[in-house]
């Protein structure tokens, strides 16, 4: 690729530099790891849900001929908590004290809930009068009326929430089938930059593209596996793409060293190994870089935060939310709430919100050092390459962050 690039090519090179990626090998994680995973296979449950017939409400397990004349009273013969073990047969004739997921007795098939009762005084508190009569089922869960033994639970492809573990947790699961993560190194490069909350020195800043960059591979259903942080020496950087292969990554993400200007750590190494280090016609995020080492993919953002964080989501989050079965990013067709000036021969994305009659608004400047209104927006307006003048009133493709 030569010159400026447009965008569209190069996020079809990305693509198909992360290609091989797409063929995932599965594994089996526990259930406390499995939050955020997608499914492999279907999921089928060992046992019947719930397990065995159960009361529904707190109250009394009767037999529904026996509550056919209501009111009427019972003698109570016993009591069934919600705990192990198997009760007594219920005789004809009879009531069981029982307890909300209490095994419902043999022989009993209703439940007569306790605010339908009061104690028969006249029996001497032994007995219960029930007020109403029952039909035979009621507030009696049957076993496997949620699932039958050996059905599916969870189908393949999904993503796991905490109501999909629980359904697992109670088909007696302790491990899932799930897809294995796209396993990322992150190295954000440059000297000036410190570990976030270090006390600041002479020319030295925070280092917000690695905590950024980790937090979005995150997001996109991938896992970290190597971060660094390293000073502007090729050196150092050659040694972190070996920690990183040794780490076991399959992919490296960096920000800074793609300019045109010296100590540019990125472009040194990636260019000696035949990589591509240039210009895409975009603002911000201009400079970027492709190349690979010791079979790593290697991607290359600039290392103004705003635009390493926008390069990351428009050229390797896509593929990387599809290779872990995630939705694509929102895109939406919006109305501007003022107009606005674009740069001729790039694509502007411009940092926006919707105001409160739905419209959209530009928050901030187009600088790519300005990620305070880069947290402060939800959505990037995106400005066609030849466009240079949008009224108030167009519509425009946003994509939601």
């Amino acid at each position: 690729m030569a010159g400026r690039v447009p965008v569209d090519e190069h996020a079809a090179f990305v693509r198909s530099m992360l290609a091989g990626l797409g063929a995932r090998p599965t594994e089996r994680v526990a259930l406390a790891d499995a939050l955020g995973r997608i499914t492999a296979s279907p999921v089928e449950s060992p046992i019947a849900l719930p397990p065995f017939r159960n009361s529904q409400m707190d109250g009394f397990a009767v037999r529904a001929v026996d509550v056919a004349d209501a009111p009427v009273s019972l003698p109570i013969v016993g009591e069934v908590a919600a705990a192990a073990g198997r009760p007594a047969p219920l005789e004809p004739g009879t009531a069981v004290r029982i307890m909300t997921g209490a095994q419902v007795p043999e022989g009993a098939d209703a439940v007569v809930p306790v605010e339908d009762t009061v104690p028969d005084g006249a029996a001497g508190g032994t007995h219960a009068r029930v007020l109403r009569s029952r039909r035979k089922g009621e507030y009696v869960r049957e076993a496997g009326s949620d699932l039958a033994a050996g059905a599916d639970v969870l189908p393949p492809g999904l993503k796991l929430a905490s109501r999909h573990l629980a359904a697992a947790a109670a088909s007696g699961l302790t491990e899932l089938h799930v897809r294995e993560r796209v396993r990322v190194a992150v190295v954000s490069t440059g000297s000036e930059l410190v570990p976030p909350g270090s006390e600041l020195g002479p020319g030295e800043i925070p280092d917000a593209n690695g905590v950024a960059l980790a937090a979005a591979v995150r997001a996109a259903g991938a896992v970290v596996v190597h971060e660094a942080r390293v000073r502007d020496e090729v050196g150092r950087l050659r040694d972190e793409l070996d920690a990183a292969h040794v780490a076991g990554a399959e992919l490296v993400v960096t920000s800074g060293g793609v300019s045109m200007g010296a100590y540019e750590v990125v472009r040194e190494t990636l260019e000696l190994l035949g990589g591509w280090v240039g210009s895409v016609a975009m603002q911000p995020g201009g400079p970027q870089a492709i190349g690979a080492y010791r079979g790593m993919p290697v991607i290359g953002f600039p290392g103004n935060p705003v635009s390493a964080q926008l390069s990351f989501e428009l050229f390797v989050a896509p593929t990387l939310r599809k290779i872990a079965g995630l939705p694509p990013a929102r895109t939406e067709r919006l109305e501007l709430a003022d107009s606005l000036a674009s740069v001729p021969g790039k694509r502007q994305f411009l940092r926006g919100r919707r105001s409160d009659d739905g419209r959209v608004e530009v928050v901030g400047g187009p600088g790519s050092h300005l990620v305070a209104t880069l947290a402060a927006s939800e959505l990037l307006i995106v400005v066609p390459e030849d466009v240079t003048h949008l009224d108030a009133g167009a519509l425009v493709d946003t994509v939601f962050l």
